[in-house]
């Protein structure tokens, strides 16, 4: 694989939310990557009990912030071509998608989901 560079437009997976951002920096596992974009909301929940309800403390997940830096490890760390869309515009359709998924689910954790997204919702377009 090629190595890629600062500068560079990338999709990048971090945790359960995969994002579009600029690498700013380069390390030996990882790049440092700034948010400029989201292209999936994170899952809820415990990451560790996928789907459960009855863990110990059911997480509620942000996205990354605009312009928020994180290291991705360098696998999770694709080459993005296109026109990368507004951030704010991008979390909206980010959310709506999960919302319609977490709504086609009649689990209880889709529904315990739901809740954590739409208080999110609240406070990222307030």
């Amino acid at each position: 694989m090629s190595e890629l560079n600062i500068g560079d437009y990338v999709t990048a997976f971090y945790k359960t939310g995969k994002y579009i951002g600029e690498i700013t920096n380069i390390r030996e596992e990882h790049y440092l990557v700034r948010v400029l974009a989201v292209a999936k909301h994170p899952m809820q929940g415990d990451i560790h009990s996928g789907k459960e309800v009855d863990v110990p403390f059911f997480h509620e997940r942000r996205a990354l912030a605009h312009r928020e830096q994180a290291n991705m490890p360098k696998k999770m760390v694709k080459p993005y071509e296109g026109e990368v869309p507004e951030y704010k515009e991008s979390l909206k359709m980010a959310v709506e998608k999960l919302k319609e998924e977490l709504k086609e689910d009649a689990s209880p954790w889709a529904q315990q989901s739901l809740k954590h997204i739409e208080t999110l919702e609240q406070d990222y377009f307030k």
